[in-house]
């Protein structure tokens, strides 16, 4: 009988981690279109951006092994390490493609209330945020589009 309530717990666990995947495919999702209007307003594929946000899509989506779960805080600490480091460099190449052109600006500006409470939120603030957003509006075009007429 105690290993139903293992089962139970492992359970609620995989429902958690599946709602947590949701929230980041969701964020993933809105990132590639986002790069996807800056390139066709720039007229300019960003292959190295987009195969970055690619990759940390993959390396979030990750179920870590067995093994991972006796991690030593020094361990921690340096796979934090790498996973700063790349996004430094996500964060340097939006930096530089906001510079390069105000209407990859005006876009990121105009669309910065979707996407920064979800990059800059833990992981059940990510949850409860894509809880109570509804779906479609993840789907619809953002709204930044109408600031790059003015």
């Amino acid at each position: 009988m105690g290993d139903s309530g293992l089962g139970k717990q492992e359970s609620k666990s995989e429902m958690a981690a599946e709602e947590g995947n949701g929230a980041d495919a969701q964020l993933f999702h809105l990132l590639s279109n986002l790069l996807h209007q800056v390139e066709t307003l720039t007229n300019q594929e960003e292959v190295e951006l987009r195969s970055k946000i690619e990759a940390l899509g993959l390396e979030v989506t990750k179920v870590p092994s067995k093994s991972t779960h006796g991690l030593d805080e020094l361990e921690i600490a340096r796979e934090l390490d790498k996973l700063s480091a790349k996004l430094d460099g996500v964060d340097e190449m939006i930096s530089s493609a906001m510079a390069a052109d105000p209407h990859v600006q005006s876009l990121l500006s105009g669309t910065a209330d979707v996407w920064m409470p979800v990059i800059t939120a833990n992981a059940d603030e990510r949850r409860n945020f894509t809880a109570s957003m509804p779906h479609d509006k993840l789907q619809d075009k953002p709204q930044g589009d109408e600031n790059l007429s003015n």
